[in-house]
């Protein structure tokens, strides 16, 4: 049958497959005591299998996600497969980490956040000289939630005031949201509606709604209803911002799952600074539908920003645009939020211009919001719009031996003057951090920052972080810190970063397309948490685009740097955004400012730069400086 021009049709074997599934969740959740190890083959491998063997592997990173995994539990994917979407770990506990690694012969395998779009069919001409790309109509299956008769609640901050309560007309019943003041952030005003057992990885939200004052409603999320929050699922406006007003409509959202959670998530709408004061809001969820189709990765619509817009893995590259009038040169390329599809301008085709295109969605690659005791071991990260890691309010984190490359340049938002802003880092440790090991890793081509711990509440506690043995090139920021409480209680202590080989800050894909070009190897923001015992040493820093270091405060008193190598022709330090030691200066900033005891400027002579092997020659400038006698840079193998 026919609903509001979408497909309905029955799906007897598919339930019957899930059935299974659950039931073989369910036995292996109750019946194991003692770890595993569980085995992913995204080519050979069958999500009915129960992993515990190469020969029983599974095939996706959603029966990854769904495992509720033990303690000690490892999950090892095959080199040389690749997976797309988003890894969400489960955590571990002490001494007993939950491990996600490698196994068999070839490269690294792969993770990664974007969508392919390779073939000509997925592209169409829209106007001369600009193309766009495709999405097949979305179907729909059967009914998994009725929410006509949901509970919703409001949370109010930042000044803001607005009441919801049950009304009913002519044996209609809905929500009445009555707003006095929705504040300027979108938090400042959030709606609280019921949890979701069972996500899936793509649902259909209707919702029927009025406003006694016009406004528009981009989307919503299904996210943990306590801290730290963590977003389950996104949804998208099917339409874009559709506009809101007195007489009732029935607007649909598209549910993209994003992470499995501890917990039932729940509906959560935030209107802070969208709801006009006065507004009488009217709502009424009507239900959660199930998306069938068999193609959605591929052929359904970009429900989120792409971040990187990348040809043939990175010989070439788009340039971001933000309003159509802007594609004008080749590969400009704009995304359109209304109709969830990306324009770029071609002289043909853009699938036969190119072998392979790559549109990175900005989500994280590893999203480990609120994870413990986690192991990360040989992996390749890779084409996600946000962070390759990322999430906050994390402990016991090692990530070793992984690359994480083309990462960031989604929109984060937009400032009130109307500006956007974009994000995106390699590894990232947001608020809350402790007990974590970063080592032997490659990094490359990221937005912002390739390592950075920072936050900025109340609870951003950082500390006993080691960054070690790392080698960074074409970041714009190869190390980023700050942590600033708003009112107290945030501190910083213990913090190591050594023996990294950064090379050519500024110098990647991203500098001379952001708003903000500032390339830097150590960018520390503005930093007002207590820090001590800061230490920076052994490490290379070649090559960047504006300063080796900029500092917009004075934190000396817990930051100690010694023994490092510099080389740049650009500044080695930019102090308090006043003043700027150049490169032949060298001697004058150690001397006024106290910092870098025995380090040295020096040019650096790597084993062969041109193929990233960033080890230092023995006897060359700054292969003594270990304190362990080793050489500074090391060497990660090479992967994909």
């Amino acid at each position: 049958m026919q609903s509001d021009g979408l497909t309905f049709f029955p799906e007897r074997l598919w339930l019957t497959a899930l059935v299974g599934l659950f039931a073989v969740l369910a036995l292996s959740a109750a019946e194991r005591t003692e770890p595993a190890v569980f085995y992913v083959d995204s080519a050979g491998g069958s999500d009915m299998a129960d992993g515990k063997s190469p020969a029983a592997a599974w095939q996706t990173l959603n029966r990854v996600n769904r495992e509720p995994l033990l303690p000690g539990d490892a999950v090892l994917f095959r080199r040389g497969g690749l997976w797309r979407g988003q890894l969400s770990p489960r955590s571990g506990e002490k001494r007993k980490c939950v491990t996600y690694g490698a196994y068999g012969e070839g490269d690294k395998p792969i993770i990664q956040q974007s969508v392919e779009k390779n073939a000509p069919e997925d592209w169409e001409e829209v106007k001369p000289g600009v193309w766009a790309t495709r999405s097949l109509p979305i179907r729909v299956a059967e009914q998994l939630y009725d929410l006509e008769d949901s509970q919703w609640r409001v949370w109010c901050e930042g000044g803001a005031e607005t009441e919801v309560k049950r009304r009913c007309e002519d044996d209609f019943w809905f929500n009445r949201a009555t707003c006095v003041n929705s504040g300027t952030s979108p938090n400042h005003v959030q709606f609280w509606g019921p949890a979701i057992a069972n996500m899936h990885p793509y649902m259909l939200m209707r919702i029927k709604i009025r406003s006694s004052r016009p406004f528009s409603i981009p989307g919503f999320n299904i996210s943990r209803s306590s801290s730290p929050w963590t977003t389950a699922a996104d949804a998208v406006a099917m339409g874009g911002d559709i506009t809101i007003g007195s007489e009732w409509k029935t607007l649909e959202f598209l549910v993209i799952e994003s992470r499995q959670l501890d917990q039932p998530p729940n509906i959560h709408i935030s209107l802070g600074g969208r709801i006009p004061a006065g507004a009488v809001l009217d709502f009424s969820p009507l239900g959660l539908w199930r998306v069938d189709h068999r193609e959605m990765e591929r052929s359904g619509p970009l429900g989120c920003d792409i971040g990187i817009f990348i040809c043939d893995h990175g010989k070439n590259w788009g340039v971001k645009k933000w309003k159509p009038e802007d594609l004008k040169s080749p590969l400009d390329y704009w995304y359109d939020p209304a109709k969830k599809r990306v324009l770029v301008v071609a002289a043909a085709n853009p699938a036969t211009l190119y072998k392979s295109i790559e549109l990175a969605q900005t989500r994280h690659v590893v999203n480990q919001g609120g994870a413990h005791d986690v192991v990360y071991d040989g992996l390749a990260v890779r084409y996600g719009g946000a962070h390759g890691f990322g999430g906050g309010g994390t402990r016991n984190i090692t990530i070793r031996n992984c690359d994480v490359y083309w990462i960031g340049g989604g929109l984060q938002y937009w400032r009130e003057e109307g500006k956007p802003v974009r994000y995106g880092n390699g590894i990232e440790f947001w608020n809350a951090a402790s007990d974590h090991l970063v080592e032997n890793n490659r990094i490359w081509e990221i937005y912002d920052a390739a390592l950075t711990n920072q936050g900025k509440g109340d609870d951003s506690v950082q500390r006993n972080i080691v960054w070690r043995n790392n080698t960074i090139w074409n970041a714009e920021y190869s190390y980023e810190f700050w942590n600033r409480p708003q009112d107290g209680g945030a501190v910083t202590e213990n913090i190591l970063f050594e023996h990294n080989t950064c090379v050519n800050a500024g110098g990647g894909w991203a500098h001379n397309q952001r708003p903000d070009p500032n390339g830097a190897h150590l960018m520390f923001y503005a930093n007002s948490a207590p820090t001590t015992n800061v230490v920076v040493r052994n490490n290379v820093f070649a090559g960047c685009s504006e300063y080796v270091t900029r500092m917009m405060t004075d934190w000396r008193s817990g930051l100690d740097m010694h023994h490092n190598l510099y080389f740049t022709d650009r500044p080695i330090m930019w102090w308090l955004g006043k003043t700027k030691y150049g490169p032949d200066e060298f001697a004058k900033y150690r001397e006024e400012l106290g910092m870098d005891r025995d380090s040295v400027f020096a040019k650096p002579e790597f084993v062969d730069a041109a193929k990233h092997d960033y080890r230092l020659k023995p006897g060359t400038a700054g292969a003594g400086l270990a304190t362990d006698g080793g050489p500074v840079g090391v060497l990660v193998p090479e992967g994909k």
